[in-house]
């Protein structure tokens, strides 16, 4: 499983012209789910992320993660995210979840995220989204577990 975070001023993503997600201070995630992940992957990348020290502190170092700076998190299915371009000037999505598996495991984020209390929005799996951010930093970070 893979998250791609970007600490934002606000994002929002929007699908056929409507917003369906939208926040202010916080962190973008975009997720990426690969063939092997697991509940259990979800979970680990969920407390990576909650805990992850990217927001600043009185000093201005990065030293609060997103509850401690009472931001918001966006999620966003990435399927482009898993891709293999290592070879070529095309990209291999052969590590890629299957569209079932991918859902399933989007959603259980979801649902981590929500038992954690953290407020949150989210894209629409499957679709084709337009996403809107104001990068603050910028700051972003690639993990993966």
């Amino acid at each position: 499983m893979i998250g791609l975070i970007q600490r934002v001023a606000q994002a929002k993503v929007d699908v056929n012209g409507q917003t369906v997600g939208k926040i202010g201070t916080g962190i973008l995630l975009l997720l990426g789910v690969e063939k092997d992940d697991t509940p259990e992957k979800a979970q680990k990348l969920c407390d990576k992320i909650l805990n992850y020290r990217i927001f600043p502190d009185e000093l201005g170092k990065m030293n609060l993660n997103l509850q401690q700076a009472n931001g918001e998190l966006l999620i966003v299915s990435q399927f482009t995210l898993v891709a293999d371009t290592r070879k070529g000037s095309r990209p291999s999505f052969s590590s890629a979840a299957p569209p079932i598996l991918g859902l399933e495991l989007y959603q259980h984020f979801i649902q981590l995220v929500h038992e954690k209390g953290v407020g949150f929005a989210t894209g629409e799996f499957g679709a084709d989204m337009q996403v809107s951010l104001v990068n603050d930093g910028p700051v972003t970070f690639h993990l993966q577990v």
